[in-house]
């Protein structure tokens, strides 16, 4: 291989055959937080498709911590079997099978997406929405409850125990979700939190309850295996969280055992004004990584397999994830190889559909796992 997108990839113990990934992105598709065969097609045709890495849609640690009651959950065993015969799918199309851990804060009880969100009401199974101070998302949401500390401590067993649920299922790495104006990132920006206690303020205040998310998860996270977070690198809003705050927290990540950072931005405010384009995170996750030292993910509206190399090969992320994209074309990994004319790698069942150069693709183990 002389792309280096399509270079194997190692964090810790486990070894990624490409630097492709799934972005986790909401199928809205659960009842009572239980995986779907709609998830193991969806999940497991990406795989098929030749992604290094294939990242489960934010699953929520707590029932409050659901963005919509369609949301995926994993607060109770019992959404652990499904889980594991999706993982089991992932790993036998050569895939690496990661989740992502998430509470939604003040953006919960909503509606399903499909034709328009909107407020649950009590009586459609809404329930009240938490966050760090009671200030909502927009007028459209609820006013959340500001957690008190024993309420923060349930957060933080919701994701401790959601860790342990996720070995079982056999993953190979876990995502903590601090992005996008959930719950984790509503403590770190000033646009929503108003607190004065030791979660609000100054900096040091307002990433706290991140940090002991992850010293919660690292510490049931066997050390072998990699601990990724996602984060929004900016609120692209006046007074909001900022780069240079992305870039220090990094730096807090690295310390305390995180491997990689997902870097996205946004989500914190609707009215925030974003420059959207091909590649417009791509600088954060460059930035971050140059001066954290961490490895980061890019993201966002990246579509061609050029550009895709470009970012790993100048050293700008060491992964490239994808969304809209692989949901447009699920062989996206192995198209990319062939248009940066390198040996593509399909499913041996595919074969007779691929070109000549393409061989058939073997399971990896994932030592020590």
């Amino acid at each position: 291989m002389t792309h280096p997108l399509v270079s194997p990839f190692q964090l810790r113990s486990v070894a990624f055959a490409n630097r492709i990934g799934v972005s986790p992105m909401c199928q809205y598709s659960c009842e009572d937080g239980f995986a779907t065969d709609w998830h193991l097609v969806h999940l497991g045709s990406r795989a098929q498709g030749g992604a290094g890495l294939v990242i489960v849609e934010a699953s929520a640690v707590t029932p409050e911590g659901r963005i919509s009651i369609g949301d995926l959950g994993i607060w109770k065993d019992e959404h652990i079997a499904k889980l594991e015969q999706i993982v089991s799918f992932i790993h036998s199309q050569g895939s690496r099978a990661g989740i992502q851990l998430a509470h939604a804060g003040r953006k919960a009880s909503m509606s399903l997406p499909f034709g328009g969100e909107r407020l649950l009401g009590p009586d459609e199974g809404g329930w009240q929405p938490v966050g760090p101070s009671a200030v909502a998302f927009s007028p459209d949401y609820a006013v959340p409850q500001a957690l008190d500390e024993a309420g923060i401590a349930t957060v933080i067993e919701g994701f401790r125990a959601a860790t342990r649920r996720v070995f079982s299922a056999g993953f190979d790495f876990v995502e903590i979700h601090a992005a996008h104006g959930y719950l984790l990132h509503e403590f770190m920006s000033p646009l929503a939190n108003q607190r004065t206690d030791a979660y609000g303020g100054s900096f040091e205040n307002r990433t706290r309850l991140v940090l002991e998310v992850v010293d919660a998860v690292r510490a049931e996270w066997p050390a072998h295996l990699p601990l990724l977070v996602r984060i929004s690198a900016t609120d692209w809003a006046e007074g909001g969280w900022t780069a240079d705050e992305s870039v220090e927290l990094a730096k807090l990540f690295r310390e305390r055992g995180v491997d990689l950072v997902d870097v996205s931005s946004g989500g914190q405010v609707p009215n925030a004004k974003i420059p959207a384009g091909p590649g417009f995170q791509v600088p954060f996750a460059a930035r971050i990584r140059k001066e954290a030292g961490i490895a980061t993910a890019a993201v966002g509206l990246i579509t061609d397999a050029v550009e895709a190399n470009e970012i790993v090969a100048k050293g700008e992320a060491d992964v490239v994830l994808l969304g809209r994209e692989l949901l447009r074309d699920p062989y996206w990994p192995v198209h990319a190889a062939e248009a940066l004319e390198e040996q593509a790698s399909w499913p041996e069942q595919y074969l007779r559909a691929a070109p000549r150069h393409s061989t058939a693709r073997e399971a990896v183990s994932v030592p020590g796992a």
